[in-house]
């Protein structure tokens, strides 16, 4: 158990497991491009570790840049996207691999994949270590999925409550203590 702000959370996924789905992520992509030379296009912040850790098993001639949008406070989605750090390169003719935490209800990403497509891309996938489907508001195609997750606020491998939290090496879920 640990204890971040106001809040409790016990482990939900430890390292080891998180590493070893990552992995399987990456071979999938190294086989789905082979030969190919796609952008990562990672969603910060709550992306870096799993950007970071997915790259390192990536053996392609991948491109690597960031996009920053915000839609949460305290542990609820507010439903408003705003972009604070825009997509700085051309995706003309590009294969895009959205690296992205966790898709919560798809407005962020809904939003992120408006902004893309615009840009005329080869083509776009996503790859997020995690998926709520239950909280899906919008039809997302999420080609590359790290696990799918019950509707539960969580902390750690990138994921924050209230600035806090990114570093854990682990994935907690708030406990309802």
């Amino acid at each position: 158990m640990i204890k971040i702000e106001d809040l409790s959370f016990e482990l939900f996924i430890p390292e080891e497991k998180l590493l070893k789905r990552v992995k399987e992520l990456a071979a999938a992509i190294n086989q789905d491009y082979y030969g190919k030379s796609p952008i990562l296009l990672a969603v910060l912040n709550g992306s870096f570790m799993f950007m970071s850790d997915i790259c390192k098993e990536i053996n392609l001639e991948a491109e690597i840049t960031f996009v920053k949008l915000a839609s949460y406070s305290g542990t609820k989605s507010t439903g408003n996207v705003n972009n604070l750090l825009g997509i700085g390169q051309s995706l003309k003719d590009r294969e895009v691999i959205v690296i992205e935490d966790i898709i919560d209800t798809g407005k962020s990403m809904r939003h992120l994949l408006d902004l893309i497509r615009p840009e005329k891309p080869a083509s776009v996938h996503i790859a997020s270590l995690l998926v709520k489907p239950d909280a899906l508001q919008e039809e997302i195609d999420i080609r590359y999925r790290g696990f799918d997750i019950p509707d539960l606020f969580v902390v750690g491998y990138g994921l924050d409550y209230c600035g806090k939290g990114r570093n854990l090496r682990q994935l907690y879920q708030k406990t309802e203590k």
